[in-house]
């Protein structure tokens, strides 16, 4: 009996919590609506129109085609040279290694002028961009769960408000899903550009892959441009879509308004 009573009461407290929870995150979605949507609007609209962001620099964030790379030279070899010296393979650690000069251990590229470093520039725009986009997945999963917790329950009939509900809920959906696919994107730009680069360490005399290099990063730019134009549009969308239908979305059924799943 003192079990069932104590979980009881439990249940209780969770309820209560969850209620509370509701309740502030109601709050909190509206909020982020009507006043942090505008601002994510000019914010963005504000880094497209910044010189940085300017087509007329594309230039500049380019690399050259040398990439700290130097260009394969022939080698000589005397006609006296003889043959060249066999390299003997060891096991070790359960890999085949070659072995030269009596020094045993495993073959690694090695540049003239160091290290190849990343684009720095484009590191930075990124780097600008990138908490842009958390911040603007947080809120949308937000005003989506606010939408989710203001349907009604189901009934026959007068569900005009409720299609409005669900027609936002799908576009707010959508911007979340696409600033989640953004973020991944500006991710995997690094590693495939480290791949080029190593193509071109290994490849040296391909002048594809080194071209390949400048094609991405160009690439990277624009799409840095246009993740701030869709997120500019997806927001201003959002805002004047649920606003000019927020009475509609916060009582879908006027007699209903108070029945949340």
């Amino acid at each position: 009996m003192t079990s069932t009573k104590s979980a009881t009461n439990g249940g209780t407290d969770y309820n209560k919590k969850l209620a509370d929870y509701k309740k502030n995150l109601l709050v909190q979605a509206e909020k982020i609506v009507l006043e942090e949507f505008p601002k994510r609007v000019i914010q963005f609209n504000e880094l497209l129109e910044d010189e940085q962001f300017s087509y007329e620099l594309l230039s500049s964030y380019l690399p050259d085609l040398e990439f700290n790379l130097p260009r394969p030279e022939v080698p000589v070899v005397a006609d006296d040279a003889g043959p060249p010296k066999k390299r003997k393979c060891v096991e070790q650690n359960g890999e085949l290694i070659t072995e030269e000069n009596g020094v045993a251990g495993t073959p690694i590229y090695g540049f003239v002028n160091g290290p190849v470093k990343c684009n720095k520039k484009l590191a930075d725009l990124t780097d600008l961009v990138r908490p842009l986009l958390r911040n603007a997945v947080e809120d949308v999963n937000k005003v989506k769960m606010w939408i989710l917790f203001l349907i009604p329950r189901i009934e026959d009939g007068n569900n005009f408000g409720v299609s409005i509900q669900e027609e936002t809920l799908s576009e707010v959906r959508t911007v979340e899903s696409e600033a989640a696919s953004f973020l991944d994107q500006m991710s995997r730009y690094f590693v495939s550009r480290a791949r080029l680069v190593t193509k071109v360490a290994k490849y040296p005399h391909v002048d594809d892959y080194r071209r390949a290099i400048i094609d991405l990063d160009e690439k990277q730019f624009i799409n840095i441009r246009l993740v701030l134009t869709e997120m500019r549009n997806h927001f201003a969308t959002l805002h004047d879509m649920i606003t000019k239908n927020l009475e509609k979305i916060k009582t879908p059924r006027s007699s209903n308004h108070d029945h949340m799943y």
